[in-house]
């Protein structure tokens, strides 16, 4: 297996090229129409078979000639963030107002440069490799519609990979069991009538009635769930009114919950509305709640972790695994693919001290990565397929 590690080196120069283009050309979550076009250009030269799934998700299948039939899928999301990048280096977001403030221009670069290396190598293995270029991570929209598609029909393994600035560059974070909390959304419209400021008792205040939901919402955490089990409910955007002197006629609040179980999530879903609801009523309005599901609670199969931990130490020695990484309340729907096949979402360490940018949360307009790791994403990618196929 490590005899790939050569052609690794020498496609060094093509990761960073392509990782840079990425970067410079970043599209937004169900936009990434060059991405996807440029995907679709980089398999055509690799000679991988490829299809859209959606507008702008590529699915590459390639066969290897051996014997066996099973089935890898390896994911990579592609989709940056309505960011804008204050980062100065050479390669900085050419598209204002939009960054890979993710790395996901990262996780695409080493799965191309994975399926350059695989396709090289059809003989030496047998079944079928399945390259998942998935968008919309950012939005939790992403994975299902590869799930309804079928590409995880009959596969046996799913495996993916993420940036982690907090983990040094040369090790690999791989956690079994709950990784990532589980991710919904909700946008509750409140209806009330405007009137005077002078005469409140004519009207019904929509934003005092937003305003006493968004403050009852915190009280659900601190009061009815348990200090020692993750919950966040989060508002992140409240627009109400249309002059300073009139009561709101409307109001829209939107936030999130992230939760770790399926039990818990229901719950919590059931206390956000139901407090919208009643506290709407008390003063005279009414609210509509929405959900929207992100992403469901991120759980690694243990002993795919352990195929994925032996594959690391073959490929770059033992201490390299990290398998006590803290809990994220961060979410990735990754998670869709695992409820279907068994897998492990894998995080590859990018921090560089030596590189400020390098360590800086995700997220931020000065997110960066040591691009050494891109050789190893894409080995750790080529790595695992040859392991499960040979």
């Amino acid at each position: 297996m490590p005899a790939f590690k050569e052609e690794l080196a020498e496609a060094q120069e093509y990761l960073i090229a392509i990782r840079r283009e990425f970067h410079q050309h970043p599209e937004v979550s169900l936009k990434e129409f060059r991405t996807a076009k440029r995907i679709e250009e980089e398999l055509e030269c690799f000679g991988i078979s490829h299809t859209r799934v959606g507008e702008t998700g590529v699915l590459g299948t390639l066969h290897g000639a051996g014997k066996g039939e099973r089935v890898v899928v390896l994911r990579a999301d592609m989709d940056a963030l309505p960011i804008q990048e204050t980062n100065a280096a050479e390669y900085c977001s050419q598209t204002p107002g939009v960054m890979h403030a993710c790395g996901h221009d990262v996780h695409t670069a080493c799965l191309l440069g994975a399926a350059k290396i695989l396709a090289n190598h059809t003989a030496e293995f047998g079944g079928e490799i399945r390259f998942v270029f998935q968008p919309a991570e950012e939005i939790g929209q992403g994975a299902k519609p590869f799930v309804e598609a079928g590409v995880l029909a009959g596969a046996d393994r799913v495996f993916g990979l993420h940036t982690a600035p907090d983990l040094t560059i040369g090790t690999v974070g791989l956690k079994p069991g709950l990784n990532n909390a589980a991710v919904d959304h909700f946008r509750i419209q409140v209806y009330g009538k405007s009137a005077h400021v002078s005469t409140p008792q004519l009207g019904v205040d929509a934003l005092y009635i937003a305003s006493q939901i968004v403050v009852a919402l915190q009280a659900l955490v601190t009061r009815l769930t348990s200090p020692v089990e993750p919950v966040i409910i989060g508002v992140g955007k409240l627009n109400a009114g249309t002059t300073y002197n009139a009561l709101a006629e409307s109001a829209v609040l939107e936030g999130t919950t992230r939760t770790i179980s399926q039990e818990s999530r229901n719950r919590i879903r059931m206390l956000v509305s139901k407090t919208a609801h009643h506290i709407a009523d008390i003063y005279g309005g009414t609210a509509e709640v929405a959900w929207t599901d992100f992403a469901a609670p991120l759980i690694n199969d243990q002993s795919v972790c352990l195929e994925v931990a032996g594959v690391v130490e073959k490929l770059w020695g033992e201490g390299k695994v990290v398998m006590d990484r803290k809990l994220s309340l961060g979410g990735d729907d990754f998670a869709e693919y695992l409820l279907q096949v068994p897998g492990a979402y894998a995080y590859l360490g990018t921090g560089n001290p030596a590189l400020p940018n390098t360590v800086v949360s995700n997220h931020n307009g000065n997110f960066d990565v040591d691009e050494n790791a891109l050789e190893i994403g894409a080995g750790l990618y080529i790595g695992y397929a040859l392991a499960k196929l040979t």
